[in-house]
């Protein structure tokens, strides 16, 4: 048995194609590269992202039993013969189409916004800074009752 994050079942009942052990572990180990996640970490993640890598494993695994040399190519983007030319994305001749396209569901790997409120939105009252004298009137009094 492969640890994987599916198995070769899965890869059948998704894809409808029969694959290996060997193909399946090569696979697993293709989505962990491009996923920056290994397969123990699963009790760390969230159902629907293991859902996601092993929809990504599945379709990684049908794709590499269609593939050979596949470990020996050559980084290439375009690639011209015989008065044909094509042009591949980075990863398109290691990273099967829907693995990629799975793996951009998973949640770390999306991109992400972070929206900063400003003053106007309501971030704060403080416009400047709270310890010069300009600002004594916008802090609320509270009298002096001693101590350390």
């Amino acid at each position: 048995m492969v640890n994987a994050w599916c198995g070769v079942q899965d890869v059948i009942d998704t894809t409808g194609v029969t694959v290996t052990d060997q193909q399946l572990a090569q696979a697993q180990k293709a989505v962990e590269v491009f996923s920056n996640r290994i397969f123990p970490d699963g009790e760390r993640m969230r159902a629907r992202d293991l859902y996601w890598l092993g929809q990504a494993v599945a379709y990684q695994a049908a794709w590499l039993a269609g593939q050979f040399g596949l470990e020996t190519r050559l980084d290439a983007t375009q690639i011209q013969q015989d008065q044909v030319s094509t042009t591949l994305s980075g990863d398109g001749l290691v990273l099967a189409p829907m693995a990629a396209r799975a793996l951009r569901r998973v949640s770390w790997m999306r991109s992400r916004t972070v929206h900063i409120r400003s003053a106007v939105e309501g971030a704060g009252s403080w416009l400047g800074d709270p310890l010069a004298d300009a600002s004594d009137d916008q802090q609320p009094w509270t009298p002096y009752l001693g101590g350390a």
